[in-house]
């Protein structure tokens, strides 16, 4: 697909995590609107997969370790074909398969359960491992949050990712500045960042923009060409991106709209979309 295809499909997700988030009456819209583009570009350019066959042996995996941005993988799942996009708007109801965080028992095309921050990049690390040891081919991506990597379980993960070589480890860290309790310098600052990874032994890549899909082409493309060692992709993202009042504003970390906030926020996107 073209940038510009890319673009009206990432412009898509966001609608699917605006209605899944309204329907809900709660959610992680900011952390799903950051990590769009990211996700469209994965799932519908970079990944071999086949939505008619999740499971498909040797498919390129996707663990969210930043769990609580479930709206975003499901929006994008949706968009990608693995199940009806009506779905969406039963995100967090009894009884659906589409629950606050992904759930790879039932959701088609998640491949692991994760919430508890810090716990999916290792689940991440012990597949790439499993494929280097069987020989199967595949690579694994993992997406974490800039507060997620507060948790010390993903420096123990990346310490072994390094120190395995498993060049077909790629981690985006989705850098929007917020948590759920304010800016990662107010909480806990994990900066630098970049020179972090690269002292665990990854090949680094800086991603000015997080939201351009040009630049994340480049940074992906880039990332292929890594051996010896695990990539980390560090995306310099806008929290809540899309959607005008939701941008830069902590407060979206965790609720979903209100009738009145879902039409601006849908009539937004429906405009941005007109014009790519």
């Amino acid at each position: 697909m073209t940038d510009d295809e890319l673009r009206k499909v990432a412009n898509e997700v966001r609608k699917g995590i605006v209605v899944g988030t309204h329907a809900a009456k709660s959610g992680h819209p900011g952390g799903s609107l950051s990590a769009a583009d990211i996700l469209t570009y994965l799932y519908f350019e970079e990944m071999n997969i086949d939505p008619k066959d999740p499971a498909k042996a040797d498919r390129d995996r996707l663990v969210l370790s930043k769990g609580h941005a479930a709206p975003g993988l499901y929006a994008v799942l949706a968009e990608r074909g693995y199940f009806p996009k009506e779905d969406l708007e039963t995100l967090r109801h009894i009884g659906s398969h589409l629950q606050g965080h992904p759930n790879m028992n039932d959701t088609p095309g998640v491949d692991m359960s994760t919430g508890s921050l810090g716990q999916g990049v290792s689940a991440a690390v012990g597949m790439a491992l499993a494929s280097k040891v069987w020989n199967d081919g595949y690579r694994v991506f993992s997406i974490l949050g800039d507060g997620e990597i507060e948790e010390g379980q993903v420096w123990e993960a990346a310490m072994f990712a390094g120190n395995h070589q498993l060049d077909n480890l790629c981690l985006v860290v989705d850098h929007n500045g917020l948590q759920i309790d304010g800016t990662i310098e107010e909480v806990n600052s994990a900066m630098p960042i970049a020179d972090k990874f690269r002292a665990f032994k990854f090949h680094v890549i800086e991603l000015a923009d997080g939201n351009d899909m040009a630049q994340i082409r480049a940074a992906f493309s880039a990332a292929r060409e890594v051996t010896g060692q695990p990539v980390c992709i560090v995306a310099e993202t806008v929290k809540g991106k899309g959607v005008s009042f939701m941008e830069n504003e902590v407060d979206w970390h965790g609720k979903g709209p209100n009738d009145g906030q879902y039409e601006q926020a849908l009539a937004e996107l429906e405009a941005a979309g007109k014009e790519l």
